[in-house]
């Protein structure tokens, strides 16, 4: 089990940076897409914390498997982070609240 939530900045192996968010239990509640720049990602990570605690930011989605997803979107429409999947809409509605509990005051590590 981690020691609290957080934010991990990751660099892919196409060169991007990417984030994740972990919940305590060290499991990946949001990721993002990859970002050009590490200020990018860092930007993006400043936004998710500033938009996670509103309900109205989240998008529920349905994957071509018929598991459930979220997008959690910006107030101009970008999507920001995404959820897992998930096979039951109660579990995805869990994960949104964890996203919204945690992500405000989630400290960052920087793994790159």
């Amino acid at each position: 089990m981690m020691e609290n939530p957080k934010f991990t900045i990751i660099r892919s192996k196409d060169g991007r940076c990417r984030f994740n968010l972990r919940a305590k239990n060290g499991e990946i509640v949001l990721r993002s897409k990859g970002y050009t720049t590490k200020h990018n990602c860092e930007s993006r990570i400043q936004s998710v914390k500033t938009n996670a605690p509103y309900g109205s930011r989240y998008n529920v989605c349905e994957a071509a498997n018929g598991q459930c997803y979220f997008d959690l979107v910006a107030l101009d429409g970008e999507i920001i982070g995404t959820g897992e999947n998930y096979i039951t809409r109660p579990a995805m509605e869990h994960g949104i609240a964890v996203v919204q509990a945690i992500a405000p005051t989630a400290p960052v590590e920087d793994q790159t």
